[in-house]
């Protein structure tokens, strides 16, 4: 009985083994190869980092939200709650000097300390790619493509990637000058796509009658890419405006690749991460309620570590696609199996040298002692 504690693993842990450990293994080659193939090279960046990575001004999570504890000198450290910060510290610290667009990819475990996650996993596996120093339309673009390819990748060919611009909201927030204690009720409801909920905080507010139309629509300023030109006439606003043309240009690069299909647009999506500064977007399929893959366009992040540079990147929630097609009925082959090689004590040294020669050809081959 005094074990029965410590054989189970703490709430929104839990251990990985066998067949389905070999399987996320498969399905992290599959999506590392596409990551390759768009010429991102690996990083790894470590699990703990300095509180100061993630603090509230950087956009990430709230304190009370990470794992934190302290090393012998007194430091507040914290177990990384997002890798994406983590890896615009490495490009800040290693590329200063060197202005050339850089591909990162990484896969690492994140870990969340939140009661919005009861029930969810705290520890959760990610596999992003980040490209730094292009600001460009085509950059985002390719990030979106790479999306859909891992997406594929997996097998999957029904799913929908969303896409926000955070600039369009920034916009017109900033011509209303709704205050900051405001604004975050009105990000809640908006997000939460509570129509209801938001015409009541609207009417509570001072606003020009056209800006008060716009954010009460929001929740419903979503479709395919020909609402786009419907949205855009709702304001006069130059960077609103000009958010929404980024997003059609996207669009047209979207059909070269052949993926428009699996894009929809969403002026209404809103991230938890304040960072983002551009395009945001998250991908879903039918049989799970959570993103995919999640990302965005984040240009001041990277110059918060002393390097002004844009970036945008993506990061798939490895976890959740593994069970979205365990759902969806999607085979993953577990790959070579084992050959068993039985033998009997006095046969032993020929049964070991039998499995050492399927070994050296490159079978798989445990021998057991019957």
């Amino acid at each position: 009985m005094k074990y029965d504690r410590i054989l189970h693993t703490p709430e929104g842990v839990r251990d990985i083994y066998g067949e389905e450990c070999a399987r996320k293994h498969i399905l992290e080659t599959a999506l590392h190869a596409k990551m390759k193939l768009y010429g991102f090279v690996d990083i790894q960046t470590p699990t703990l980092e300095y509180f100061d990575v993630f603090s509230a001004e950087r956009g990430t999570f709230a304190a009370k939200d990470m794992y934190k504890l302290f090393d012998r000198e007194g430091n507040t450290l914290v177990l990384r709650p997002d890798i994406t910060p983590s890896v615009a510290r490495c490009v800040a610290k290693y590329f200063k000097d060197d202005p050339a667009p850089h591909r990162l990819c990484y896969t690492g475990n994140v870990f969340i300390n939140s009661s919005e996650h009861q029930g969810k996993a705290k520890e959760i596996t990610q596999m992003g790619a980040e490209l730094t120093g292009d600001g460009s339309v085509v950059a985002d673009a390719e990030i979106l493509a790479l999306t859909v390819e891992c997406l594929l990748a997996s097998g999957l060919s029904e799913f929908q990637v969303e896409v926000g611009e955070v600039g369009f909201f920034k916009a017109v927030v900033e011509e209303a000058g709704i205050k900051a204690d405001d604004l975050e009720e009105m990000m809640l409801l908006i997000n939460e796509k509570n129509a209801f909920g938001l015409e009541d905080f609207l009417d509570r507010v001072e606003l020009k009658a056209d800006l008060k139309g716009i954010f009460a629509k929001l929740p419903t300023m979503f479709g395919s890419v020909d609402k786009l030109s419907e949205f855009k006439n709702m304001t006069r606003n130059r960077s609103a405006v000009a958010a929404i043309e980024r997003l059609e240009k996207i669009y047209e690069l979207m059909k070269l690749y052949g993926y428009e299909k699996y894009i929809s647009f969403d002026l209404g999506m809103l991230s938890q991460f304040g960072y983002y500064s551009g395009i945001i977007f998250n991908a879903y399929t039918y049989e799970i309620g959570d993103s995919l893959i999640s990302g965005g366009r984040y240009d001041n992040l990277v110059g918060q570590f002393g390097c002004d540079t844009p970036a945008v990147g993506m990061a798939v929630f490895v976890d959740r696609l593994l069970t979205a097609m365990i759902r969806q009925d999607i085979a993953i082959e577990a790959g070579q199996t084992v050959e068993r090689v039985t033998s009997a004590e006095d046969g032993f040294k020929e049964s070991l040298m039998k499995v050492i020669d399927m070994r050296k050809n490159g079978s798989m081959a445990r021998i057991d002692i019957v």
